[in-house]
C-alpha cells in the first residue's frame, strides 16, 4: 500500500451532506489531512459546501485515490467510470467490499485497498 501525496484529489464515491455518515466524514477528515476531497452522489448535494458531482464520468481533473462508500449492487455498475477515471487506488471501505470489481481493478494496474479511510488517515497511513 502506498501512501497519497498531499494535496492529492480524493473522489467520495457515495459522498453524503448527512453529519452521522461515515462518507460525510471522510470527506471532512480528507480536509483535515490537506486532501482535497471530490464527492460524488448521483443527487448532486452539497457536502461541507461541495456541490457533488452527479457521476464518476464529471470528473474532469485528475483524481489520486478513489475511496468508496457504495455496495457491491451500485459499484458493479461503476467499472468502466472507474477505469476512465484513471485513480491510482481505490479504496473499498468496510461495507462496500466488492471481490470481482476488486479483481478485475488489479487487473488493470490499480492499487486496491480494503481498509477504512477514517482509519488511514487518522494513522499515517493513507
Amino acid at each position: 500500500m502506498t501512501n497519497a501525496a498531499e494535496k492529492s484529489r480524493v473522489a467520495v464515491l457515495g459522498a453524503s451532506p448527512k453529519e452521522d455518515r461515515y462518507s460525510y466524514k471522510a470527506v471532512k477528515m480528507l480536509t483535515e489531512h490537506n486532501h482535497i476531497p471530490v464527492p460524488v452522489h448521483p443527487s448532486g448535494h452539497e457536502v461541507l459546501g461541495m456541490t457533488s458531482f452527479k457521476s464518476l464520468d464529471e470528473i474532469t481533473e485528475p483524481v489520486d485515490t478513489l475511496t468508496m462508500y457504495v455496495g457491491a449492487k451500485i459499484s458493479d455498475g461503476e467499472y468502466d467510470r472507474i477505469i476512465k477515471l484513471g485513480p491510482r487506488r481505490i479504496i473499498f471501505n468496510p461495507g462496500s467490499e466488492n471481490d470481482s470489481l476488486a479483481k478485475k481493478l488489479t487487473a488493470n494496474g490499480v492499487e486496491v485497498v480494503i481498509a477504512c479511510t477514517l482509519v488511514m488517515l487518522q494513522t499515517d497511513q493513507f
